[in-house]
């Protein structure tokens, strides 16, 4: 697959809310085009892991 395929993958897995799938998909994508735009999806998947992470600390 080709970069811009895995990361239209990535948004197809978070959009399901599959959050891992979705890394994966979008480090893969990074991982064949360091300026994919899964960067950006990237960060954004980790800062909405990170909220979703606190709730889990914090009942």
């Amino acid at each position: 697959m080709t970069s811009e395929e895995f990361y239209h993958e990535g948004n197809e897995h978070r959009k399901r809310g599959d959050f891992s799938s979705a890394m994966h998909s979008y480090m893969e994508a990074i991982r064949l085009d360091a300026n994919s735009p899964a960067v950006e999806a990237k960060k954004m998947l980790e800062e909405i892991m990170d909220f979703y992470c606190k709730d889990l600390y914090n009942p």
